[in-house]
């Protein structure tokens, strides 16, 4: 298996992680976990040239904006951990090592911050958001657990390949 088809199957990991800690995070700390309808309802706005919401929940909702959200997360996921593979190099998917795909999990929540969020109505970083340094930590442990997941999938995926 080429690296490019290991670097798909680990962001699709790195997913999954990430949105099991959702679920883990609701039942520990009540903290419902995203609801990607929303992204796709954005990303459905999009394509008709509205890029920022005051506030998208209050949008109509778009032609099978779910899966459209939950597609777009898988997606995003899988390019994240093809940059990780290209800035590490290939060597990483044979020989996976926490720290950059945790530092990497970190920087990644640039995307909400700098662009999700300010487009959906949140302000950047969650500005606009009642309790902005709460949402802040929540989507930074986040990011944190697809870095760990990153990381899990490479040698889950390498366990695998009998490498």
């Amino acid at each position: 298996m080429n690296e490019l088809w290991s670097a798909v199957i680990i962001g699709i990991g790195a997913t999954l992680v990430m949105d099991a800690w959702g679920l883990v995070r609701k039942q520990l700390l009540g903290i419902p976990p995203a609801d990607y309808a929303l992204v796709g309802r954005w990303l459905g706005y999009m394509a008709h040239g509205r890029f920022r919401h005051e506030r998208i929940a209050a949008a109509s909702p778009v032609p099978a904006e779910r899966l459209l959200g939950w597609g777009a997360h898988y997606l995003i996921g899988v390019v994240f951990a093809l940059l990780l593979v290209v800035m590490c190099g290939v060597g990483w998917v044979r020989q996976p090592t926490l720290l950059p795909a945790l530092a990497w999990g970190i920087v990644t929540v640039a995307a909400p911050f700098l662009l999700m969020q300010p487009g959906m109505g949140a302000g950047v970083a969650a500005s606009r958001t009642p309790r902005p340094n709460a949402v802040r930590l929540q989507s930074l442990m986040t990011h944190a657990v697809f870095g760990v997941g990153l990381y899990g999938s490479a040698l889950v995926l390498n366990v695998v390949k009998g490498v």
